[in-house]
């Protein structure tokens, strides 16, 4: 940028130099958003998404086969809050590492602003990893995929947002056929536990607040995705270490999990990987589509997860669950539709009706003729 003072006529003159050159490498333009080292905002919006999709389906599907491959392990349904321990520890490492490949390394979000989201976060992870103890794996998942109306009413009161009425038949219709399901799982297979289902639903509450007040944060303070990661789950990590010392849990799940190093440490390290590289796929979806898309892709991804741990993991079977898989897909249409309503704008009824009347009419017109 130049400027030019000309004392005579007292003005200032700016030049701003064009998007071909290069910007100082401590100013960070607002569009950018990094992901793993690659910058999406080279790309356009279509390829951003599906970037985004697949980075969040691969990683994500990952993650669930670890979760439950760790979980099926005899003995450690009731160290739920200590894996959350582990994998915030793991994540904080990763994040570290990613900020430090960054230029800027300023942290722009609030402090207060990440006790909040830390606590928000250590909610969510920990609540719905505890709750896998007391609910099996489909059911724990359909649980979770029923955020999306109190995602859609965090962001009413949260940010002030309106939603149109396809995105409220979308969330409806995702929610009955996941409750559809749930009541399917519960006749075949019944494992439901009160104390699980308080855990999941807390947990859902926690996520339904988390995703509108990260997005309104990054959005707000033009934050980076490692910058949110490190410092929510490196605070979200004293929170559960003083919990857990305070509940005198720390002692007997570091003696079951050192007894097993392989099956705990190691898969713990994996699924703390691939759920950091999921959840860098999700903050950018967040920050460039906001948290309904979000949320709707994170549920398509949950329902892909159920189909998985049926095919890797023995359950009973019932074709109840397909056609409520159905009513879920259909969600899923209304939400993109609703997000694409200028481009994939579908006939209205009365314009069908005036359509065939003037068909009709023409034909007329050709026989009298």
């Amino acid at each position: 940028m130049d400027l030019k003072f000309n004392s005579s006529r007292k003005y200032i003159s700016i030049t701003v130099p064009p998007k071909t050159q290069t910007m100082s490498p401590h100013i960070k333009s607002i569009d950018d958003v990094v992901v793993l080292g690659i910058n999406l905002s080279r790309f356009n919006k279509l390829t951003q998404f599906f970037i985004c999709v697949a980075g969040v389906f691969v990683f994500y599907l990952i993650y669930g086969y670890l979760q439950e491959l760790i979980f099926s392990m005899e003995g450690f349904k009731s160290f739920g809050w200590y894996l959350t321990l582990v994998q915030f520890a793991f994540y904080s490492i990763f994040g570290l590492i990613e900020l430090q490949l960054i230029q800027d390394k300023r942290r722009r979000i609030p402090g207060k602003t990440y006790m909040i989201i830390a606590f928000l976060t250590v909610g969510t992870m920990g609540l719905s990893n505890t709750s896998l103890g007391y609910l099996n794996y489909p059911t724990q998942v359909i649980f979770k995929c029923c955020k999306l109306i109190p995602v859609m009413l965090g962001g009413v009161f949260i940010q002030g947002k309106r939603y149109n009425i396809a995105d409220v038949s979308a969330a409806i219709c995702m929610s009955l056929g996941l409750i559809w399901f749930t009541l399917a799982d519960s006749t075949v297979a019944p494992n439901f536990n009160l104390t699980g289902v308080i855990l999941i639903s807390l947990a859902l509450c926690a996520d339904a607040v988390i995703g509108n007040v990260q997005e309104k944060a990054m959005k707000l303070h033009n934050a980076s995705n490692s910058e949110m990661v490190l410092y929510s789950y490196s605070i979200g990590f004293v929170y559960i270490l003083l919990g857990l010392t305070c509940t005198s849990g720390l002692g007997p799940a570091v003696t079951f999990c050192s007894k097993n190093p392989i099956q705990t440490y190691g898969y713990a390290f994996l699924f703390s990987l691939t759920g950091y590289f999921g959840i860098s796929f999700v903050l950018a979806l967040i920050k460039i589509f906001g948290a309904l898309l979000a949320v709707t892709v994170t549920t398509g991804r949950k329902a892909m997860t159920i189909v998985l741990s049926f095919m890797f993991f023995s359950k009973p079977f019932t074709f109840q669950y397909v056609w409520s898989g159905l009513l879920v897909v259909l969600g899923i249409f209304l939400n993109v539709y609703s997000k694409n309503m200028d481009k994939l704008r579908l006939p209205a009824l009365y314009d069908l009706i005036n359509k065939i009347v003037e068909m009709r009419k023409s034909r007329t017109l050709a026989q009298t003729v």
